[in-house]
């Protein structure tokens, strides 16, 4: 059974920096992936993408966090980090990380909560 942990939202102010985390265990290999990446949901909008690894280790950014946002992972521990840098209150949602094997397995973490204050 595949789950994802995410660890590393938080308050913080504008300007200010903070690390997701997000671990998958069970039988796996995220390097095997389809894709990994994280989304985030923000009160009353629709879910959306940040920032991914697609295959080949290729990689996907929401426009607005280009250049602010990084995303990284560690295969050997089956972990991918989001940097967030420059925080703005925009920002301010539930980040969710997502895994997908393959078009039948799509996994979602519980999410973790990112609030920025002005």
């Amino acid at each position: 059974q595949v789950q994802l942990v995410e660890s590393g939202g938080g308050l913080v102010q504008a300007g200010e920096s903070l690390r997701l985390s997000c671990a998958a265990s069970g039988s796996i290999f995220i390097i095997n992936a389809m894709a990994m990446g994280w989304y985030r949901q923000a009160p009353g909008k629709q879910r959306e993408l940040v920032a991914e690894f697609t295959t080949r280790g290729s990689t996907n950014y929401a426009d607005s966090v280009k250049g602010r946002f990084t995303i990284s992972r560690d295969n050997a521990k089956n972990t991918v980090y989001l940097q967030m840098s420059s925080l703005k209150p925009e920002d301010t949602a539930v980040y969710y990380c997502r895994l997908r094997l393959n078009w039948m397995s799509d996994y979602w973490g519980q999410g973790t909560q990112v609030t920025v204050s002005s």
